[in-house]
Formats: C-alpha cells, sequence, structure tokens
C-alpha cells in the first residue's frame, strides 16, 4: 500500500503570502472580508488556507493569486517583491 506524505511547507523567505497580508492590512481589508470577495469571484479557499499562504505554511494558487491581486488592486510586482 502506498501513502503519499503530505509535504510540510515552511517558506520562511514567504515573499508572496507576507505582501498579501501587508497590503491587506495597509487596505485596512480583513481576511474574512477578502476570502468573502474571492468566493464571489468563483475562488475556492477559505480562511484557514489564506492563513497558511500568508504564514507561508501553504503554496499559493495561481486563480488565487491574479484574484487577490484584482481584489487589493495591486501589481505582480507588489505581490512578489
Amino acid at each position: 500500500m502506498l501513502f503519499l506524505k503530505e509535504e510540510k511547507i515552511n517558506d520562511k523567505e514567504n515573499v508572496i503570502g507576507s505582501n498579501i497580508r501587508r497590503i491587506r492590512l495597509e487596505k485596512g481589508i480583513g481576511q474574512t472580508e477578502l476570502i468573502r470577495d474571492l468566493q464571489l469571484k468563483k475562488i475556492a479557499i477559505t480562511r484557514d488556507t489564506l492563513v497558511k499562504i500568508e504564514g507561508g505554511r501553504q503554496h499559493i494558487k495561481l486563480d488565487q493569486l491574479k484574484a487577490i491581486k484584482d481584489i487589493l488592486q495591486v501589481s505582480y510586482e507588489d505581490l512578489l517583491q
């Protein structure tokens, strides 16, 4: 029987997640509000997932990144630098 080990992600240089958190807070947007806006755009994400992304414990999916960029009204460069 084959067991797949879940990869533990601990990105010490969590650039994207920390930038999302910083920009979200600068704009006064709470996690719940961001999740609601993402779900309205048909993006499958939970608050728990956002917490993990912002904390560098989960990779962000491309559709999530694009939608967050649109909601926060920033460029990809703002999220990646």
